[in-house]
This record gives structure tokens, C-alpha cells and sequence, in this order.
């Protein structure tokens, strides 16, 4: 059964086209289709806190296309969220208008909570240990949220203000940091135990180029190493030494500083990224409720 999601980040738009079925008593999430594109809101938002006419342009173009391949491709359902960008932007009640009106596309801008637990909800991952925690941190381009998990079960998650566009406009929060790490403390007597997991494209993209893409886990050691060389290049360097798409060459530093900063307080040894997201998450939503709709 074919679904479609739309995720909105700071950075990019993503339509996700997936197939759902059931394996072995558990819903199956395959991928048939993904289509990304840089829109940069918060590059706007996160300087004058509104978006641009230009943007708003771009964005709403991005929107019409995202509408017709849904058209075309005919899934059961589809589902829109937007995330920080759209959350913060002064006139995104206004766009968000217009697209709805010229496409009849439906957008949901979320709270970070429901982000979070979106993204969570479709986690896979297996550690060759028994730690009964697992943090997991998904860093975007306005906010990084960070869900804790004991022996597979949600025990707490928060939303802070601080993501990869808002520290390469300068934007770096030292009191949202502060929180981040006085959040953490709480848990602080069982660091030794915690598991940690990522998500999000730059985490994706760390651990291919600087980590171990059997495993999928990249290490505390090759993370710093990977950070300070990216410091030292030039976003171009960064485009042509590892092939980055501009969009991304310039917040991959960023981000490797945001995991650095939480593996750092948690003492984690290594973090393994997922390959999925919000979009996987909005697929695995949809197959849900149109299984348990037809149970009925």
C-alpha cells in the first residue's frame, strides 16, 4: 500500500512516497520514491523571524510540485507537517493560506514534542550491548529534539531551540545549551548506560563519510576528527574534497558540533544513525490508522 508524507524542515522540503505492509506481525516501511528540496526558510526566519517574498515564492512553487506528484502517484493518503521554520515565521499563517487555497494542500505545522515522537515512532536499531537507556537526538535546522528511552519505553522528551541554521547564522544559544545539559544531568548516574542514536540527513551523512557504514555507528574519536576538519575547510573545500551538496557542505559543521556537545555530556563512546526521519514516521502514522480504520 502506497502512502506519501511531506516534511518541512528549516532546511528543505522532503515528499517521501513509501510502501506499508506487514512482516512478520510488524508494519514494513520501504521507500519508493524521495524527492528533496533545499528551501531554506529558516535562513529567513531565523534572522527577521519572517520569511521572504523570494522564499515564500520558492517554497510555494515547491508545494504545487510536491501537490501534482501526489496526484500522479495516487497514495491511499497523504499527511503534511512543518516543523521550526513555519513555527517561528511571522507570516506563515499567511502562506500556508495560499498554498492551501492555490493546491488544496494541507499543511500541519507541529510542536517540537510531536516531532520528536513522530520521528521516534519508526526507530530500528539494534546495539551489541544490554544499556538499558538510549538517547535519541534528532538535530534540524531550527531545533534538535531529544527523546530518552528506558528498556524501549519513552521516559522523557524535549524540544530546544537550537539547530544547524540558527548556529551558522551565529545564533549559538549558550542558555539553550546550558538547558540541553542540565536536562541531561538528571540522568547523569546512568550515562554508563546509555545507548545513543541520530537522525536527521547530517548524522546520515557524518556516519557514511566518517564513520562505519556497515554498523552505521560512528565514533566520539571520528566525530571530532571529522568536526575539526570541517571547521578548517571552506564550504567549497567541504563540496569538492567530499561531494556535498552546497545545502548541505555548509550546516554538516554545525551539526557534527551539536552531537559532539550532547555525546560529550552523556560520555557516549559512539552514536549510530538511522536512516529514517519525520517523513518515515508520517508513513508509518498513516499505515496505522488506515489498519486499524479497516479492523473496525
Amino acid at each position: 500500500m502506497l502512502f506519501a508524507a511531506i516534511d518541512i524542515g528549516s532546511n528543505a522540503a522532503r515528499l517521501l512516497f513509501a510502501n506499508a505492509y506487514e512482516k512478520n506481525g510488524l508494519p514494513k516501511i520501504e521507500k519508493a520514491s524521495i524527492i528533496r528540496i533545499p528551501t531554506r526558510l529558516g535562513e529567513d526566519v531565523y534572522h527577521n523571524n519572517k520569511i521572504s517574498k523570494e522564499k515564500a515564492h520558492d517554497f510555494i512553487k515547491t508545494m504545487k510540485a510536491f501537490k501534482l506528484l501526489i496526484d500522479v502517484y495516487k497514495p491511499i493518503s497523504y499527511k503534511a507537517y512543518a516543523t521550526a521554520a513555519l513555527r517561528e515565521a511571522k507570516n506563515s499563517k499567511e502562506i500556508l493560506k495560499k498554498i492551501k487555497k492555490e493546491t488544496g494542500l494541507k499543511i500541519k505545522v507541529i510542536d517540537g514534542m510531536l516531532e520528536a515522537e513522530t520521528i521516534r515512532r519508526n526507530k530500528q536499531a539494534i546495539f551489541p550491548n544490554n544499556n538499558a537507556y538510549t538517547l535519541h537526538m534528532d538535530v534540524g535546522g531550527g531545533s534538535t529534539e531529544l527523546s530518552i528511552e528506558k528498556e524501549g519505553q519513552l521516559i522523557q522528551s524535549k524540544s530546544f531551540k537550537i539547530g544547524t541554521l540558527r548556529v551558522l547564522k551565529g545564533k549559538i544559544n549558550k542558555t539553550v545549551l546550558d538547558d540541553i545539559n542540565d536536562w541531561l544531568q538528571a540522568f547523569k548516574k546512568e550515562f554508563k548506560n546509555f545507548n545513543m542514536l541520530g537522525t536527521g540527513g547530517n548524522i546520515k551523512k557524518l556516519s557514511k563519510v566518517f564513520g562505519n557504514n556497515d554498523t552505521k555507528e560512528l565514533h566520539i574519536k571520528d566525530l571530532e576528527v571529522a568536526h575539526s576538519k570541517l571547521k578548517s575547510l571552506s564550504v567549497k573545500e567541504r563540496i569538492k574534497i567530499y561531494g556535498f551538496r552546497p545545502d548541505r557542505a555548509d550546516v554538516i559543521e554545525p551539526a557534527a558540533f551539536l552531537f559532539l556537545y550532547v555525546m560529550n555530556i552523556i560520555k557516549a563512546p559512539y552514536i549510530r544513525a538511522l536512516r529514517t526521519g519525520l517523513a518515515d514516521g508520517l508513513i508509518l502514522e498513516q499505515y496505522n490508522d488506515y489498519t486499524n480504520n479497516k479492523n473496525k
